[in-house]
This record gives structure tokens, C-alpha cells and sequence, in this order.
């Protein structure tokens, strides 16, 4: 009986042993590359790149407020905006007025009732828990990994993320870029065509933009944004956008957030038909960077404004993957 219990046990060890070593493996050798956690912010982190917010990035846009002009980024939300699979909008006065009158002065007021996935429709910031990669089993939430290394079973909850909700991310003030691609090759991009680190570099040289530097925003405008609410099932139907090769570059000069005037920023669909999204694992689940999508670009672009303040201020929707909002560009 002795025997059969201590080979059991041995079994039951081994089992988890093996299991064990599977998962760190996997962890290893991960399919977007070796292991990225923790974040040179340390293990505990959950603000990613918003980091990078400091005292002298803030100055130093503040430097390039010379007009006074505000350009407003975001989109309105509405009914029939483009959105992508089944995700939903909908906003609804209850009643009109929704109470009231009260005392001697008559009041009376309305308030609205909004459903949706709210963080992830129309003008879109992408927080740190929106994308992740599975490292291991398919259902296994250990083998879910997120931006510094946080997992599935660690961030689990019907009601908001436990880890890497997007109240856990800093106000944005700093250095913004405009990379107007549609002016640089004279025409709006075609739905799958990538921008290349020669053409980032090309506008660039033609925009007279020096650098790329850590904690900047970097906008691409490709014209796509034109289709917003007048032709919805091709702008739905595919995108021009970056690819990995340009997503290394920017992550590599440590910028605090990317974002366009498309539904995804990147590529799609990716020129390579076995991937999906890799731009986004890159960028967010790697390197705590940032996707701000379906900014409006036009008037910046039209005004030739290259550089600008930058300012965004994420909803803090507890636990949530993603905010609405309008972010600004003051010049």
C-alpha cells in the first residue's frame, strides 16, 4: 500500500514537473519571441510607457505651443460609426426630460444611458490589457500573457480587469509628431499596403522632422480616415498601416504611444497571412506602448502642423481594456 502511494505521489509530482517546465518553455521561446517581463519599469508596473510622462516632457511641449491653436483628435460617437466584428454603440435618452420639474423654480434635466464596449469603439486608446499572446495551452489563463508578464488568472473578473486596467495609465502632455503619409506619396493609401521604415524616414526628410524621441507620440495619417461615415464597409474592410519592421523602430527610440487614422494602426490585413495583429503584441504586450486609433488627422495634416503638444487624459474606467475620448494638439 506504501509502495502504491509513493508511486502515485511520484506520478502526481512528476505530472506537475513536466507540466511546469512545459509552461516555462513556452514562456521562453514565446511566439512573438523571447520573454519580455518583467518591464524596465519593474515587475509591478501596469502604467507602461505613460512612464515616460515627465516633468521635462511636458516642457518641452509646451515649447512648441506657439499659436495657440487646439486641434480636436477624437471622432464623435454615434449610431452606424464604423466599428469592427460585433462590437456596439448605443445611447439613449430615457425619458425627455429624464426628471424633474422640482421646487418652486421649475427644474428639470436630462441624462443619457449609454451601452457598448465603450473602450473599444470609435476613437479608441488601447490600454495594456487589451492584447496579450498564449504561450501555452489554449484555455490555460497561466499561459496568457499580457504586458509584464501579467496573466490571464491574475487579471480574470466579470466585472474589469484585476491588472492593467486602463485607470492605472498616465495623463499624456508631451511631444506629438504628425507623419503625414498620404501627403508624402501624394494620394490616401490602399487597404494592406504597409508603411515602411523608407517611407518614415522619406516623410521625415520631407516634413523636416529631425528625430523620433523618448515619450513622443507618433501619429500617421493615411488618408483612410476620409472614409469615416461615408463609405464604412471598405474603411471596416481592411487598412494601410505600419508593420513589425517600423514598430521596432518606434519601440526601439522608446516612444510613449503610436496612433492614425485607422481602426488598428498597423497593416491589415498583414502581409503575411500568418499573423494577425503583431503590431499591437510589439508595441503594447512587449514594450508598454500605446495605440490611440481612429483619430481624425485631416486638419492637422491640412494645416501642415507637424509637431504639436500633445494631450490625453485616458477615462479611468476601472478594470477597463481601452478609453474613449478625444485627445488635442496644440500648436
Amino acid at each position: 500500500m506504501k509502495t502504491a502511494k509513493r508511486t502515485l505521489m511520484s506520478l502526481v509530482i512528476g505530472t506537475f514537473l513536466v507540466a511546469s517546465a512545459a509552461v516555462a518553455a513556452a514562456q521562453a521561446t514565446t511566439p512573438i519571441g523571447p520573454q519580455w517581463w518583467p518591464s524596465r519599469w519593474g515587475p509591478g508596473d501596469e502604467a507602461g510607457a505613460s512612464n515616460l510622462m515627465t516633468p521635462e516632457k511636458v516642457l518641452e511641449a509646451v515649447k512648441l505651443i506657439t499659436t495657440g491653436k487646439v486641434y480636436r483628435l477624437g471622432r464623435p460617437y454615434e449610431p452606424g460609426m464604423p466599428s469592427r466584428g460585433l462590437r456596439s454603440y448605443k445611447l439613449v435618452i430615457p425619458t425627455l426630460p429624464t426628471g424633474g420639474p422640482f421646487a418652486k423654480n421649475k427644474l428639470i434635466f436630462n441624462e443619457e444611458f449609454v451601452t457598448g464596449e465603450i473602450g473599444q469603439v470609435g476613437t479608441q486608446f488601447d490600454g495594456l490589457g487589451h492584447i496579450g499572446v498564449l504561450v501555452g495551452a489554449e484555455g490555460d489563463l497561466n499561459a496568457m500573457r499580457f504586458y509584464n508578464g501579467v496573466t490571464g488568472a491574475e487579471m480574470v473578473s466579470p466585472y474589469g480587469l484585476k491588472k492593467l486596467g486602463v485607470e492605472k495609465v498616465k495623463p499624456f502632455f508631451t511631444r506629438g509628431v504628425l507623419l503625414d503619409m498620404a501627403g508624402y506619396k501624394g494620394r490616401m493609401l490602399d487597404k494592406g499596403e504597409e508603411i515602411t521604415l523608407a517611407d518614415v524616414r522619406g516623410a521625415m526628410t520631407k516634413q523636416g522632422i529631425a528625430d523620433i524621441r523618448r515619450g513622443d507620440v507618433v501619429l500617421f495619417n493615411t488618408g483612410w480616415g476620409s472614409l469615416w461615415m461615408k463609405d464604412n464597409a471598405r474603411f471596416d474592410s481592411g487598412e494601410p498601416g505600419i508593420g513589425l519592421e517600423v514598430a521596432r523602430w518606434l519601440a526601439d527610440r522608446q516612444i510613449a504611444c503610436v496612433g492614425s487614422d485607422t481602426w488598428a494602426t498597423e497593416v491589415q490585413p498583414n502581409p503575411d497571412p500568418d499573423l494577425r495583429g503583431p503590431v499591437h503584441q510589439e508595441l503594447l504586450t512587449k514594450n508598454g506602448i500605446f495605440n490611440h486609433e481612429n483619430l481624425d488627422l485631416s486638419e492637422l495634416a491640412r494645416d501642415r502642423v507637424w509637431e504639436f503638444a500633445y494631450i490625453f487624459v485616458p477615462v479611468p474606467l476601472k478594470g477597463a481594456t481601452g478609453s474613449p475620448g478625444s485627445p488635442i494638439a496644440v500648436r
